[in-house]
């Protein structure tokens, strides 16, 4: 198996577009710029932005210890994980496997697609079921995506059952991390370097703070990463996202302070939540969020709404029965949840 069988036929023989800041790079420099059909008056956004961030991946090569060249951003992961569906599957033809409870936009994607969806349950514990998702995959499975952690479980995957599937996954398995920031668990982007076949993406939506800029990472291989960039739109992270993402990358020291403070209040939810009679379950969690299992999920979702609280119902999702997720909020927040939790009846 090498990467290049796996890419649609058409993929591997596209030619980018070149845009103008393609072919001219440095926008910093004192130049009449006149090849881009942009207004010429200063508005400090009348300029297009850099294709292919630099600044911003740049930043990120540095925390993370890896190449730029092994960088793609993309407009929130969603945008990554389309563009992974265009590289490498036929539409009508291909297959992708995900394992159920998780995030929801891979089922929405092979839709959008017409890609085949095939779903393998994860375990009782909410672990990944290897023998049964290497015996379902056929030689048009491009595409395994392992969410650790994991969406809405909110546990991380063990490592010795994502390095199996990793090796024995005949296309490309993508690991989404985009809790990552909130577990013990050290990135696979520290082991991208043993596996071709490897993709993480990561955000800046969650631990960094900026879901509303929208910028999604994509760690790969060179080559995974230069066929990604050729299908890409040019300018598809606006100048103000970009300057936003560079303003927040040069404060790690706060953004570390913000993580602290909500593992804090994640452990602090944890404890209090343990005896409220009408919580039957509480899972383990390794992100932002917190998943437990009530005696009736509708009812108390309503409750929590009529009480100014908005929490996400997930009892609709496979294992999930009456579960509702918590998202770890602010100190006042989070008392306010447990003060009403604690008087439902």
């Amino acid at each position: 198996m090498t990467i290049e069988n796996l890419l649609r036929d058409n993929i591997k023989s596209i030619k980018a577009y070149s845009s103008a800041r393609d072919e001219y790079q440095d926008a910093s420099a004192k130049m009449a710029f006149l090849d881009a059909n942009e207004n010429p008056f200063t508005t400090a956004v009348n300029r297009y932005p850099d294709p292919q961030q630099s600044k911003v991946k740049e930043q990120l090569a540095e925390i993370k210890g890896i190449e730029t060249s092994r960088i793609l951003l993309g407009n929130g992961s969603d945008e990554v994980l389309d563009l992974l569906f265009r590289a490498f599957c036929e539409p009508n033809v291909d297959n992708v496997i995900t394992l159920p409870p998780t995030y929801g936009m891979y089922k929405v994607l092979a839709a959008l697609n017409a890609v085949e969806l095939k779903e393998v349950l994860l375990d009782s514990n909410f672990q990944p079921k290897v023998e049964e998702i290497i015996a379902e995959q056929n030689n048009k499975s491009k595409l395994l995506f392992l969410c650790s952690p994991n969406n809405p479980t909110a546990n991380s995957f063990d490592a010795d059952k994502i390095e199996r599937l990793i090796k024995d996954f005949n296309g490309v398995v993508v690991i989404d991390e985009a809790y990552i920031d909130f577990s013990d668990q050290e990135s696979w982007v520290s082991r991208l370097n043993e596996f071709p076949n490897l993709v993480i993406t990561q955000t800046l939506s969650k631990a960094y703070g900026l879901a509303g800029i929208r910028i999604g990472i994509c760690y790969a291989s060179e080559y995974i990463i230069s066929v990604l960039n050729k299908i890409k739109p040019p300018y598809n992270i606006n100048q103000l996202s970009q300057d936003k993402a560079i303003t927040r990358l040069s404060n790690l020291g706060k953004v570390k302070q913000e993580v602290n403070s909500i593992l804090k209040e994640r452990h602090r939810l944890l404890q209090q939540m343990d005896g409220i009679s009408i919580i039957k379950k509480i899972y383990p969690s390794d992100a932002n969020f917190i998943l437990v299992k009530v005696d009736d999920a509708n009812k108390r979702y309503s409750q929590l709404i009529e009480q100014g609280i908005v929490v996400r119902n997930r009892t609709s999702q496979a294992l999930c029965q009456n579960c509702l997720r918590f998202t770890v909020g602010t100190s006042s927040e989070n008392d306010k949840l447990m003060s009403v939790l604690k008087n439902l009846n």
